[in-house]
C-alpha cells in the first residue's frame, strides 16, 4: 500500500498534521503541528510551515518560503521561492507577541512572487498577482497586478495570469477568451 502522500526522508512533519492525497514534501522542510495542507500540494524545500497554518489544494510552495501561523492559503495559491509572510506588526524578541498575531488570507488562485514580503493582517484577492520583490502593506483586491515598495496596483491579470489592457470598462482577455469589467468601486470581476 502506498502513502497518501509524499515526505522526504530529510523533511519533518510534525504529529497532528493534517496532509491531503497526492501532496509533495521536499527536502528539509518541516510541517509543525496543526497544520492542514489539502490535497495534490507541492511543498519545495526548506520551507517552514508554522503551526495552524491553512493551505488548501493544488498549492504551490516553492524553496525557501516560510509560512507564519495565521496564514490561510487557498486553493491553487501559487507562492515564489524566498517569499515570506509576517504575523506581528511590531515583533520584539524579548516580548512575546503570540495573542497578536494577526490573520492573513491568500484567495484561490493568487501568485506570489518571489522575495516578495507579505505583512500580515492582509488579504490577497483571487487571481491576484504580487510581483517578485513587493512589500504588500495592504488588501490587493481580486485580479490586481501590484508590484513595488510598497506595492501598488499597476493594472489588472486575467485568471490565466496574463496582462489585461484596460483601456475600456469591459476587457476581453486575448489569451484564453475570458471576459471581465470594472465595477463601481474599480475592481475587477469576471462575467459570467
Amino acid at each position: 500500500m502506498t502513502e497518501a502522500y509524499f515526505a522526504h526522508k530529510t523533511c519533518c512533519v510534525d504529529a497532528g498534521c493534517v496532509i491531503g492525497r497526492g501532496t509533495k514534501i521536499w527536502h528539509f522542510s518541516h510541517i509543525m503541528t496543526g497544520c492542514v495542507l489539502g490535497e495534490r500540494c507541492n511543498i519545495g524545500q526548506n520551507v517552514v510551515i508554522s503551526p495552524g497554518v491553512t493551505i488548501g489544494s493544488g498549492v504551490k510552495v516553492q524553496n525557501n518560503v516560510s509560512i507564519y501561523t495565521g496564514v490561510i492559503c487557498e486553493d491553487d495559491v501559487f507562492l515564489g521561492p524566498s517569499c515570506v509572510f509576517t504575523n506581528v506588526v511590531n515583533p520584539r524578541a524579548f516580548i512575546e507577541r503570540k495573542q497578536e498575531f494577526r490573520k492573513t488570507v491568500v484567495k484561490k488562485g493568487a501568485s506570489i512572487g518571489a522575495n516578495a514580503t507579505i505583512v500580515c493582517g492582509h488579504t490577497i484577492g483571487r487571481y491576484a498577482m504580487v510581483g517578485a520583490g513587493s512589500v504588500v502593506t495592504r488588501d490587493v483586491p481580486d485580479y490586481a497586478l501590484v508590484y513595488g515598495v510598497p506595492a501598488e496596483i499597476r493594472g489588472y491579470v486575467c485568471q490565466c495570469g496574463e496582462r489585461l489592457e484596460m483601456s475600456e470598462k469591459t476587457v476581453l482577455c486575448a489569451a484564453c477568451g475570458k471576459q471581465y469589467r470594472l465595477n463601481p468601486n474599480h475592481n475587477l470581476e469576471e462575467m459570467s
